[in-house]
């Protein structure tokens, strides 16, 4: 252990070796008076006058007490009676002792300081007395008490005044108060004026007298339970002894009416005394208290440590300038207070001066604590113990710690916690064992886990706490408790972390005082016998059956979206607390399960319930198929224990609102309870949801070798399922698998040697089957990716009818009815046989490398489709091979019809151009021509001014457009397109029907019978019937026309560049119904012949 930057107290101050070593009873504290009136050796310390000087301290009060009564008896004031103003254990008994001893044999009195002090307080050397002592405590009822004779004859005598007499005068003072002169007792109180007569008697031998009054209560409340006439008897007599004392020169009467016992303190007891206090009062003078509270630490040091160690008080100033070191550093005030703090502590030192205060001054108000003689038994108890572990500079709340390491409580705390536990409140008495018990417990743990706090300081502030919280109803301030905590330099932060959290985790911290915004920390302390909130939360926690914890954790798992969010939405089927296996689907799905309590597991340990949840369906005779498409989620055992926990504590709240609410209704709740029962119930509640995310966090699945694995993941705020789906361990895949990989070549090995063919449903249960393969999350992408692969050519997907006949899909993809077929079969291109072409297949630039011109031939798509043709189609940027499945040529002639048919292609057999029409039988040869179909002509080409050749006087036939149409484009175009462009202009009405035509429509052998003549309206002007030139046209406005001249030169620029450009200028006068005045396109002719000499109006 590193060495201390202070010196502990007991290195400093050494224990006397009677305390050090237990020689030295705690009863030995208790003076006792009669002891030394009999001298009989049994209390040396207290009965020889050099030992009991030696011990003593002659404070200010006590020293002018004494100075009073030795006057008195010297004849030098009239100070005649004196009360001990004092409580139980005050120092009653010790100054009657002192007295006796400075007045008994003033000529052998020790020469020791303390007698010098009372000595040069006095002014004079005291006089020689003869001293009488009433101790009642020792005054039988019944058979009265031994007592001394100033002869030195020992006599038993019953009676008060028969004891007071025979103490000073023997035989002759029983004589004076008999009515027969005898020496024997009398039953009756004397009078005062016999009173008198005895106490002058020592003055006839030049003593003073002096009469010693201790533990009156005691007897008194006996003496007259015993016989109700003593009550007026034990008056009498004091109030004739007093008087008698006021009376008689150097006498003097010194009386402590209180009883040691505080029991003898009842109603009964506390009338006689305030009957006894009235008889003092109208004979005594001022009260006295012996020991004030500033005394106590001077008393203190001389009775517990050797005298050598102690007599140099200057040494004592580093010591508590390096305790202080540690207290100004967290207490403000005390660093402000400088030197008058410095001066404190030293007067004090070793002890604590907080300490002694708390102690003289708060629990000398506890009927049983008696006062100096409490705080003797108390400190000899826990210094003799503490010496041997304590490393505090001062002497603080540690030393009634037990030592480090022992359980239960000190000896010295077990005799504090007896005083306290007398008080009443309420009708009951505390119990502190118990509270203090637990609440050193909960110190314990906090400051295990507080760095700074090494010395103990949690359990310090319980101790403090404890002593500031005595009488009932006594509190502490935060700053009260951490000056007495910081002389061991504790952390300020760490020590105010560990207050605050003791405040929190107290259970009998009072409420009240702790209920503080979290994290602060509470500015008052108490400890009471009322169970705090924490307390009776952990009753109400402790009294909750276990399944109605585990009833409310299912009820919250449910609520926990978190555990199960995005899985339905990633094609998931989920379930949340499955109640049997069979309540995960078997079906090739993929399940995602949130499992109960019962399944809790560990890493790498999956339990058997998880386990049958992965293995079996309805039981264990009954397997799962598809383990590789199933994924649970179960709790660690000890997130599970901690979900648990805070449910239970969720619910110890909810109870605690329960009793609450009954207190409420005899109105003893006050709002700071009800406001902090119900931010802690809100906050436990709060807590569940987050305990449960992460207590489930163990992932149960297949691993790749087909075992049961479980691992576990870092619960983050994703949801639990985004969290597993990106762990690799997991295996878990939402994209699809490439074509490619379905293949025998591909990675997956899902292919036997020598298969050309395999089910779909077979390949797509593989991934939910096979624990190899990844999981695949949605089994409908791997439909997909096969039907993708159909359409993209890499293998063919067969449908095998019952008839057995068969349906083939390639470069095309099958329907959802086909491809959810369990029949379907994938079938590699190699060695397929396609039953069907899609004639769209056939339309130029579909199918990879058959259309190498703009023009084919029959014979070139059958040798397309020979079963050995591999072409190259580009990939991802980079070509690979694609082999062309076989087709027979009656499958690939159906096509070719159904895409001639379909107007999909142009057949061009020798005169034949069919297109949207079946093929005549014989016209599909190997050397038919195919192509797309042509384009599509305007019906603005077909006027007279542009297809001149096709009219004769205003009239045109089908036909003869249909000639003049081919001849333009060079080829014989089909009937439809002529037909559509023939169409287009009657619909227009830039075309009619002629009286003598035959009906339109009509098929292509009646096309010289439809007589065509022009309605009288022009088209607008048609654009070049190629399709490879481009052109625009639009009705502009004059100023567009305006705008169109503002970008001609921009638009030379690009003719410039070599394409050709031509520019179409089109403009119209009049409303269609009547003909423009002519005069009006005279005028126009002449202006537009400024621009081109045959521009005009026609």
């Amino acid at each position: 252990m590193s060495k201390l930057p202070w010196k502990p107290w007991h290195e400093v101050v050494k224990l006397r070796e009677d305390l050090r070593s237990g020689d030295l009873p705690l009863h030995l504290f208790a003076a006792d008076l009669y002891d030394v009136m009999m001298q009989r050796g049994k209390r040396k310390i207290y009965e020889d006058p050099e030992q009991f000087f030696a011990l003593t301290f002659p404070t200010f009060n006590l020293r002018r007490l004494v100075r009073d009564v030795v006057l008195r008896l010297a004849g030098k004031n009239d100070k005649a009676v004196r009360q001990l103003e004092l409580t139980y254990g005050g120092g009653k008994t010790h100054t009657l002792i002192t007295l006796r001893h400075l007045v008994n044999d003033p000529a052998r009195l020790p020469k020791l300081p303390a007698v010098e002090e009372f000595v040069q307080d006095i002014g004079e050397r005291p006089p020689r007395c003869r001293v009488a002592a009433l101790c009642f405590d020792k005054l039988d009822v019944e058979k009265g008490m031994e007592v001394i004779s100033p002869a030195g004859k020992t006599r038993t005598l019953k009676q008060p005044w028969s004891v007071l007499a025979w103490q000073l005068a023997g035989e002759e003072g029983l004589k004076i108060l008999h009515a027969d002169n005898k020496a024997e007792e009398r039953e009756t109180t004397p009078a005062e004026n016999l009173l008198a007569a005895l106490l002058e008697i020592p003055g006839k031998e030049d003593l003073g007298t002096l009469v010693l009054i201790d533990e009156v209560l005691m007897y008194a409340r006996e003496k007259i339970a015993q016989n109700r006439e003593w009550r007026v008897r034990l008056q009498n007599f004091f109030q004739y002894l007093t008087q008698a004392a006021v009376k008689v020169d150097r006498c003097c009467l010194v009386a402590s009416l209180l009883a040691t016992d505080p029991l003898k303190s009842d109603s009964l007891g506390r009338e006689i005394q305030a009957e006894l206090y009235d008889v003092f009062q109208r004979q005594r003078e001022e009260a006295v208290e012996p020991v004030d509270k500033e005394d106590v630490a001077e008393v203190l040091r001389r009775r517990f440590f050797t005298p050598e160690s102690i007599k140099d008080r200057d040494g004592f100033r580093p010591h508590v300038v390096s305790a202080l070191k540690g207290i100004t550093a967290i207490d403000e005030q005390t660093a402000k207070q400088g030197a008058v703090a410095e001066q404190r502590f030293w007067d004090s030192y070793p002890f604590h001066p907080d300490l002694t205060e708390v102690l003289y001054s708060k629990w000398t108000q506890l009927a049983r604590f008696q006062r100096t003689r409490g705080v003797l038994r108390m400190f000899a108890l826990a210094l003799r113990e503490a010496e041997k572990w304590d490393q505090s500079p001062l002497i603080g709340p540690a030393v009634f710690l037990n030592a480090p390491k022992k359980e239960g409580l000190s000896e010295a705390l077990r005799e504090m916690v007896t005083v306290a536990d007398t008080e009443v409140t309420e009708g009951k008495k505390q119990a502190w064992t118990g509270i203090l018990d637990n609440e050193f417990e909960q110190a314990k743990i906090i400051q295990t886990e507080s760095v700074g706090l090494k010395y103990r300081e949690i359990e310090q502030a319980v101790v403090a706490t404890f002593l500031h919280s005595q009488p009932i109803g006594q509190t502490a301030k935060t700053r009260e408790i951490v000056v007495l905590l910081g002389s061991t330099r504790p952390d300020k932060i760490e020590l105010e972390k560990g207050l605050t959290r003791w405040a929190q985790t107290s259970y009998w911290l009072d409420d009240i005082h702790t209920t503080t915004p979290e994290g602060q920390l509470p500015q008052t302390w108490r400890l009471g016998n009322r169970p705090n909130l924490n307390q009776m939360h952990a009753v109400a926690s402790r009294n909750i059956p276990d399944e109605t914890v585990r009833a409310r954790l299912l009820d919250d798992i449910g609520k926990t979206k978190s555990l199960t969010a995005n899985a339905s939405a990633a094609g998931v089927r989920p379930h949340t607390l499955p109640v049997r296996p069979k309540d995960v689907e078997d079906d090739g799905a993929f399940h995602y399960a949130i499992l109960g309590p019962g399944a809790a597991s560990e890493s790498g340990k999956p339990s058997a319930e998880a386990k049958r949840y992965l293995d079996e369906t309805t039981g264990p005779d009954r397997p799962r198929v598809y383990r590789n498409a199933v994924v649970l989620v179960a709790p660690s055992k000890d997130g599970l224990e901690l979900a648990l926990a805070c449910v239970r504590n969720y619910l110890g709240w909810e109870s605690v609102r329960e009793d609450i609410k009954k207190q409420q209704k005899d109105g003893n709740v006050d709002p700071a309870r009800a406001q902090t029962l119900a931010i802690n119930i809100e906050k436990a509640k709060g807590r569940i949801p987050d305990a449960i995310r992460q207590a489930w966090c163990i992932v149960v699945t297949v691993s790749e070798k087909n075992e049961a694995q479980a691992f576990k993941i870092t619960v983050t705020d994703e949801p639990h399922f985004n969290t597993i789906k990106t762990d690799k361990r997991s295996r878990m895949q939402d994209t699809p698998v490439t074509a490619e990989a379905l293949l025998p070549e591909g990675p997956y090995n899902l292919w036997r040697k020598g298969e050309t063919a395999r089910r779909v449903k077979d390949l797509s249960g593989a991934f939910a089957q096979l624990p190899h393969l990844p999981k695949m999350i949605k089994a409908s992408a791997i439909l997909s990716t096969l039907a993708e692969g159909c359409d993209k050519g890499i293998f063919v997907l067969r449908l095998v009818r019952p008839d057995g006949t068969s349906r083939t899909w390639w470069m095309n993809k099958p329907d959802d009815v086909a491809l959810n077929d369990p029949a379907l079969e994938l079938v590699l291109p190699d060695a397929a046989a396609l039953g069907e072409i899609p004639a769209s297949l056939l339309s130029p630039n579909v199918l990879p490398g058959l259309w190498k011109t703009e023009e084919i031939t029959f014979k070139d798509v059958t040798a397309y489709f020979n079963g050995a043709n591999i072409v190259k189609v580009e990939r991802d940027g980079y070509e690979e091979a694609l082999h062309v499945p076989k087709a027979d040529a009656e499958v690939v002639e159906k096509a070719v019809s159904s895409a001639v048919e379909s107007g999909a292609l142009w057949l061009l057999s020798g005169p034949a151009s069919i297109l949207a029409e079946p093929i005549p039988p014989g016209v599909l040869s190997n050397n038919a021509k195919l192509s797309a179909p042509p384009a599509i002509v305007t019906a603005a080409e077909i006027l007279p001014e542009n297809l001149p050749d096709a009219w004769k006087k205003g009239s045109a036939s089908g036909l003869s457009i249909s000639t003049a149409l081919s001849v333009k484009e060079g080829k014989t175009l089909p009937w439809k397109t002529v037909k559509d462009v023939i169409g287009g202009a009657l619909q227009a009405r830039f075309l009619g029907l002629a009286e003598e035509s035959v009906p339109w429509p009509c098929d292509f052998p009646a096309a010289q019978s439809v007589i065509l003549k022009t309605q009288g309206t022009t088209p607008p002007l048609p654009p070049h019937h190629s399709s490879k030139i481009s052109w625009a046209e639009a009705d502009l406005e004059p100023s567009q026309i305006q705008d169109l001249g503002d970008i001609i030169p921009h638009l030379l620029k690009i003719k410039k560049t070599g394409l050709p450009m031509r520019f179409r200028m089109r403009i119209e006068i009049g409303d269609g119904k009547t003909t423009p005045p002519e005069d009006v396109v005279t005028e126009i002719n002449v202006l537009l012949k400024e621009v081109k000499s045959d521009f005009a109006l026609k």
